[in-house]
Formats: C-alpha cells, sequence, structure tokens
C-alpha cells in the first residue's frame, strides 16, 4: 500500500483507536477470567443450585438458545499495525481461556431478551464467532492467510536491529557500539540515526510481534529465509511472552527453556521477567508475576540489607502506589483488585520499614540500658574487694573459676561490632520458666528507665510523639496480655510471686519477718534457695508497684485472692465433716469436763490451722504490696491521695455497707490499708452456690472460727513453733494467722451483714492488730500479766542461748 492510499484511508488514527479498544477489550477479558476462575469472585448465580440446570441448557445449546424454554513504511505506522495483531490475538486466546464464556454470553443475552423483548442485535455473530474460536491458533492462521505479505514486510523491518540487539556483549565491546571515544573526530558532531526511533524498541515488545507474527503467518517461514533466521534468533531469547498481566503464552517446551536460557541477550529485561520461574516446574502459572512482584521483594530485602541504600528505601512503598494507575477505562472493575494488591504490597513493605526502625532504637536502647546496669551499686562490692585485695590478685595468675571479667563503666566507647539482638520489656525481666528465675523489680525497673531516658533523647532527632509510645507500651505491661496476646511482666511476676514466693513460704522454706517488714529464706542443707528478701522488702514492692501499675497490682491482687479462696473452700468442707462435734463445742465451752472429751472428735484440726496460715502468708504478702503502691501512689498523684485518704476516715460502723466497699474499693485500688478488704468480699461472694441458702453459710462461717480457736493449742506442741526475736516472728509463719482470722472473719460477716465485733468475742486469740477488739475485750480474754510474762520468758531465753555460742 502507498503512503498516499494510507494518509486517505486515515489508517494510522484508525490503528491507533483500534489498539486502545483492543488493549481496553482484553483487560476486561482478563478481569472476566480472573473473575470467574476464584471461586471467592465468580458471579453468584453461576453457583446456584436453582440455576444449575438453566445454565447447563445454555451451554449445551449455545449459541441457539431458545429464551422462552430458559432464562518501514512509517514507524508509528507500522508499530500501531503490529501492536493491533498482538493485541486481537491476545484477545481471541485470552477468550477461549475462559471456560465460562459460553455461559456468561448465554445469561446476558437471556436477560436481554428479558427486559427488552428482543435479543441483543450482536449476539447472534458474536456467538457464532466464539464457537469458531474454540480452537483459537487454527481458526487465526486461516483468517491472517490473506495477510502474510503485509504481516512478514512489517517483521522483516525489524530484522536489521532485532539481530544487532541480540549479539552478545564481547560483540558489542569490540564494535565499539556504545562508545562514545571510537571515533575522537566526531564526538562534538551530534549522533544521528535513520532507525531512531527504533532504537528504543524494547526486546521485549519486539520478540511479542516476530512469535504471534509469524504463529499466524507460519507459510512464510518456509518460503523466505530471512523470516526462518528472524524466527530462530526470536525463539533462542524467551520462554514466553506476556499477553496481559499474569497470562502468557508458552513458546517451549521445559527442554527448550533450558537452551533458550544460553541464548540470552537482553539481561536485565529477561531477569527480571524469568529470574523466580527457570528451574521450578512447567505449569502457566510458576512463570506469573504480576508486577514482577517477586523480584520487587528481593530489591526491597537487599536495600534493607545495605546501609548506604537504606535511605532509599521508602521508594518500595510509594512505587505501590502507581499500580492503580494501569486500569483501562473500559474495565473499571479492575480498580478495587489493584488497590488493594497495591495497598497490600505498600503495607507490608512499611511494616518492614517500621520493624527495621524499631529494632534500631530498641537495639541503641539496649546497650544504653547495660551501660545503666554497670552502674548498679551491687556491682561496686567486687570492685572495691578487688581494690582491697590488689597484691592478693597479682599474685594469682588466673581468675577464679566462674567468676567471668566484667567491663568497666566507659569500655563501651571502644570500637566494636554492633550485633546486639534486640530485646524489649519482657526481656528485661530475665524471666526463664524453667529455673524460676527472675530479675529484681528494681533491676527491672532500672533498666526500663534506661530505656526510656534514652527514647525520649531520640525525640528531638526522631520528630514523633515518643511519649506516646512510652506510655502504650508501658500502659501494655500492666495488664495481663499486650496487643499481640503474648505474656507481659504482670504476668511474670504475679507467676513468679504465687508460684515461688509463696509456694515455699507455705511449705516453710520462706518465713515473712514483721522486723525487716521482708520475707526471709531459710537456709536448708542441700537445697540452694533463691534470696526472698531480695525480693520482697519495701524497695522491691515499691518498685514492683511502680512497674505494674495500679492495673498491674489489681491482677496480682485478683490472683492472691484465688487462692485465699481455694483454701476457704477446703476450710468450709472441713467444718462440714464436723459439723454436729462443733455445734456442741460452741454450746459448752464453760464446761470443761464436756470439752474434754469433744475435741478428741474433731478431724483436721492440723489441717485448718495449716490453710488458716497459708492464708494469712498470701494476705501478707498482698498488705506488704498495697504498702508500696500506696508510696507510689502518693509520690505520683499526691493531689489524689489526699481526697481519697480524707474520704475514708468519713466511713464509719454505722455507714451502709454497699457505700463502704465503694469507698474501700477506691482506697483499696490507691494501696491505702482498709478495715474490710473489698477484694477479699467479692471474691467470697463468687463461692455462693445455688444449693446452700445464706443461712447455712453464715452457720458455717461462725463454726470456723471455733474450729481455729480450739485448734489453737495444738500450736504450742508443733516443734516448728519457734519464735525468733531478730526476726519477730515463728518459723512456722503462724504469727500470720492473726491477719488471716481478722480479714477472713471480716468479709465474711460483712458478707453476711453481721456484726463483726460480736463474733470476735466468741474467739479466744490475742489480735493485737484487730481493729475490731477494745484493750478491755482482750482483758478479759488473755490478761496484759500473762502476755507480759510470756514475752519477758522468750527474751530470757534467747539472750542466754547467745552467750552460751559465744563462749562456745
Amino acid at each position: 500500500m502507498s503512503l498516499t492510499s494510507a494518509y486517505q484511508h486515515k489508517l494510522a488514527e484508525k490503528l491507533t483507536i483500534l489498539n486502545d479498544r483492543g488493549q481496553g477489550v482484553l483487560i476486561r477479558m482478563y478481569n472476566i477470567k480472573k473473575t470467574c476462575s476464584d471461586p471467592k469472585s465468580k458471579p453468584p448465580f453461576l453457583l446456584e443450585k436453582s440455576m444449575e440446570s438453566s445454565l447447563k441448557y445454555i451451554n449445551k445449546k449455545f449459541p441457539n438458545i431458545d429464551v422462552r424454554n430458559s432464562t518501514n513504511l512509517n514507524f508509528d505506522f507500522t508499530r500501531s499495525y503490529l501492536d493491533l495483531i498482538v493485541t486481537y490475538t491476545s484477545v481471541i486466546l485470552l477468550l477461549s481461556r475462559i471456560e465460562d464464556r459460553r455461559v456468561l454470553i448465554g445469561v446476558y443475552n437471556c436477560a436481554h431478551e428479558m427486559l427488552h423483548g428482543h435479543s441483543d442485535p450482536s449476539f447472534a455473530r458474536l456467538g457464532q464467532m466464539v464457537l469458531e474460536y474454540d480452537h483459537p491458533l487454527k481458526k487465526l492462521t486461516e483468517e491472517f492467510g490473506p495477510h502474510t505479505k503485509a504481516v512478514s514486510g512489517a517483521l522483516l523491518s525489524l530484522h536489521f536491529l532485532f539481530v544487532r540487539r541480540n549479539q552478545g556483549a564481547e560483540q558489542w565491546r569490540s564494535a565499539q557500539l556504545l562508545s562514545l571515544i571510537s571515533t575522537p573526530a566526531a564526538m562534538i558532531n551530534p549522533a544521528n540515526s535513520d532507525t531512531m526511533a527504533c532504537e528504543y524498541l524494547s526486546v521485549e515488545v519486539m520478540e511479542r510481534w516476530i512469535v504471534i507474527g509469524f504463529l499466524l503467518c507460519h507459510g512464510c517461514l518456509n518460503s523466505n529465509s530471512q523470516c526462518q533466521k528472524l524466527w530462530k534468533l526470536c525463539l533462542q531469547g524467551s520462554l514466553y511472552i506476556t499477553l496481559i498481566r499474569e497470562d502468557v503464552l508458552q513458546v517451549h517446551k521445559a527442554l527448550f527453556a533450558f537452551m533458550a536460557l544460553s541464548f540470552i541477550r537482553d539481561e536485565v529485561t529477561w531477569l527480571v521477567r524469568h529470574a523466580e520461574n527457570v528451574t521450578k516446574t512447567k505449569t502457566p502459572e510458576d512463570y506469573a508475576d504480576s508486577f514482577h512482584l517477586r523480584t520487587f521483594e528481593k530489591m526491597f530485602a537487599m536495600t534493607l540489607e545495605e546501609p548506604a541504600m537504606l535511605r532509599y528505601a521508602i521508594a518500595f512503598p510509594l512505587i505501590c502506589a502507581h499500580f492503580v494507575h494501569c486500569t483501562h477505562e473500559m474495565c473499571p472493575e479492575e480498580y478495587p483488585h489493584l488497590k488493594n494488591h497495591g495497598l497490600h504490597h505498600c503495607n507490608s513493605f512499611l511494616e518492614e520499614l517500621a520493624k527495621q526502625t524499631s529494632n534500631c532504637v530498641l537495639e541503641v536502647c539496649a546497650e544504653q540500658r547495660n551501660l545503666s546496669e554497670q552502674l548498679l551499686p551491687k556491682h561496686c562490692a567486687t570492685t572495691i574487694s578487688k581494690a582491697k585485695n590488689k597484691k592478693t590478685m597479682k599474685q594469682r595468675q588466673t581468675p577464679r573459676k566462674g567468676e567471668p571479667e566484667r567491663d568497666k563503666p566507659g569500655a563501651e566507647s571502644h570500637r566494636k561490632n554492633r550485633s546486639i539482638v534486640t530485646k524489649a520489656i519482657v526481656w528485661l525481666a530475665g524471666y526463664n520458666a524453667t529455673t524460676q528465675e527472675i530479675a529484681r523489680p528494681s533491676e527491672l525497673l532500672a533498666g526500663v528507665k534506661a530505656y526510656v531516658g534514652f527514647i525520649k533523647s531520640l525525640a528531638q532527632f526522631l520528630g514523633a510523639d515518643v511519649s506516646r509510645v512510652i506510655r502504650n507500651a508501658l500502659l501494655q505491661q500492666t495488664q495481663p496480655l499486650d496487643s499481640c496476646g503474648e505474656q507481659t511482666i504482670t504476668t511474670l511476676y504475679t507467676n513468679w510471686y504465687l508460684e515461688s514466693l509463696l509456694r515455699q513460704a507455705s511449705s516453710g522454706t520462706i518465713i515473712l519477718s514483721p522486723a525487716m517488714q521482708a520475707f526471709i529464706s531459710l537456709p536448708r542443707e542441700g537445697e540452694q534457695n533463691f534470696s526472698a528478701e531480695e525480693f520482697s522488702d519495701i524497695s522491691e514492692l515499691r518498685a514492683l508497684a511502680e512497674l505494674l501499675g495500679p492495673y498491674g497490682m489489681k491482677f496480682l491482687s485478683e490472683n492472691l485472692m484465688w487462692h485465699v479462696t481455694s483454701q476457704i473452700v477446703e476450710l468450709k468442707k472441713l467444718v462440714v465433716e464436723n459439723m454436729d462435734v462443733l455445734v456442741q463445742i460452741r454450746s459448752n465451752f464453760s464446761k470443761a469436763d464436756l470439752m474434754a472429751s469433744l475435741l478428741p472428735q474433731l478431724m483436721g484440726a492440723d489441717n485448718v490451722l495449716k490453710r488458716m496460715t497459708i492464708i494469712g502468708v498470701i494476705l501478707s504478702f498482698r498488705a506488704m504490696a498495697q504498702e508500696g503502691l500506696r508510696e507510689v501512689f502518693s509520690s505520683h498523684c499526691p493531689f489524689l491521695m489526699g481526697p481519697i485518704e480524707c474520704l475514708k476516715e468519713f466511713v464509719t460502723p454505722d455507714t451502709d455497707i454497699k457505700v463502704t466497699l465503694s469507698v474501700f474499693e477506691l482506697a483499696s485500688a490507691a494501696g491505702v490499708g482498709c478495715d474490710i478488704d473489698p477484694a477479699l468480699v467479692a471474691a467470697i461472694a463468687n463461692l455462693k452456690t445455688d444449693t446452700s441458702s445464706p443461712e447455712e453459710e453464715y452457720k458455717v462461717a461462725c463454726l470456723l472460727l471455733i474450729f481455729l480457736a480450739v485448734s489453737l493449742p495444738l500450736l504450742a506442741m508443733d516443734p516448728a513453733s519457734f519464735y525468733s526475736i531478730e526476726k519477730d516472728g515463728y518459723s512456722n509463719n503462724i504469727h500470720c494467722l492473726t491477719k488471716a482470722i481478722i480479714q477472713v472473719s471480716a468479709a465474711l460477716f460483712t458478707l453476711y451483714n453481721k456484726n463483726i465485733e460480736t463474733h470476735l468475742k466468741e474467739f479466744l486469740v490475742v489480735v493485737e492488730e484487730s481493729s475490731f477488739l477494745t484493750l478491755d475485750m482482750l482483758e478479759s480474754c488473755f490478761p496484759y500479766v500473762l502476755l507480759r510474762n510470756a514475752y519477758r520468758e522468750v527474751s530470757r531465753a534467747f539472750h542466754l542461748n547467745r552467750v552460751s555460742a559465744s563462749t562456745h
């Protein structure tokens, strides 16, 4: 065709319009195929049981459906021509890959006739075309037979350019193809080429033209040697060509794929398209990477590994924002898919960047915490000891086994490899579930303060609200689980104090020392226990309250109360077993002869005392923890502590019990001690069962006090009931009985709305901490002269033992 004829028929404009429309149709066909191949996005009517018979009928009768029974002449010109051929072929091939094509078109025609009363005018022609193109390549070859000369001529115009682009690097180098200094005399002359526009064509585009063009007009391969040479050269370059998105047309079998790898020419483009899929499998899905995401992700990972490239890492999520611009106006339905696709990978990249930034900050924080840990007072003893025994240390050639050398403060200034593993606040606690080891609360608090201090110093460089970050992180640690469902320091320390410290206190290896206001470990032969006083003195419980906060301390209190109520349940069972005997003892308490016969009938008296002692130990620990919370709360919120304490003072025995418990609950949350423990009252209230009446529960509570009263003399015969003046307590923790009896009785009779003072009169025991018993009442039960003589005898025996020990 002459140039004048091409202009007269406006072929260039027509080719441009057809290419654009063809590209839109191709994308729409791709979207239909993708939608119908995925069960999640497949149109619902194709899956409905009620439509199954109709769809089968349409598919079988298609397209004859009875609706009543069923519902180098010119670069731009040549390029547009070849693009149109590729687009048209891609549309036909993609149409043949849509399995539900007949059903979709047939259902559309049925719907059209129901709405408008007649079939779509284009349906008959479209239906016939769908049938004819069931075997697309065969029909396309027949259709393009008359166009063989035009197609082969257009493809042969690429011969010189394609051969040169597929030369090896050595050939390029020897011909000095891209050298700027090969002809020095012509360096100042502008470069020029007769095929300037063609020079920018990618090898991928030319391969697509050649493969599809000769596939449709294969007759010229036998008649023209130039066509055959161009065809063979093209087959050496790629495993497949892209139709649209991840839909491809395979060029080779697996054997030829490996042969083609040895003839790769356009390395960069080829690697982008094939790097992930060369040697894995042979299915078409394995050759698909929409937007080359796997290569994209590899490049992102390599960028994060190279420190000099980290500044450019933000480009990857920014590129994901451009995915949505790949839509075509003829297929707006693809926009949500591309949007979700780009958003998913954008979030993935941003999340990885956030992790890297967090790791970097926490790594520096870990270093700052280590530096702070070196300055703790416990490390001074080693330094002082070494300085004091300097001469002895010089004589010793090697350090003592098991004595690691510690870096002195300042050693961090020396250059070293920064390979510290990032740890969080939970890691700082150093909890070991196997050995039940954990860091002291004061040490953890020092480490957390070092972390927080450094993060605050970063605020001026990060430009972020670090205060909010710190608050969120620390607030999560006051809950049983963090936002990721992982255990926090609140859970770790609650479990440790219950399972390690208090459990050993119940077994007698740890005792409460009121004089030292701490739990103390008793040395046992062959056992290596931790030092309980290092975890339970005033400073440690104050640090614990600082770390856990009111929420965490409330969680600790609830777990303590759960263990208390477990013991109360067992105590009630013992009372029920001895109900008849206890009722007689209560009625005949003043009759000595009858009591002598009743007391031996009681079963489990030792068990009652042991369980009540365990309750006393738990409640004593809670009182100490509450005192630590009160000091922390007073330090942080003195303006709130004053009104709370003032409000508590207004509560009298005549105040309504609901109001009293509400005020006490507020005070308890701030760590203020209360005559009636609201947490214990609530825990016991939850023990109520539907089978027992309130009167029976009240009777059991009264008899429990009687059981305790008559069991107390057994403690005098226990060899473990040894009082220590230094510790101000007994080695079997029976001094904790006082708090247990007071708190439990107060909670029980508050719950049953009874007078606490009246019922404690029945209980013949000294309770010097009780706010319910007066001195007159105590004098009537235990004369002060008797108590004074007992204290004097204990003190005398203690001093005699010390004098005897010093003499020996």
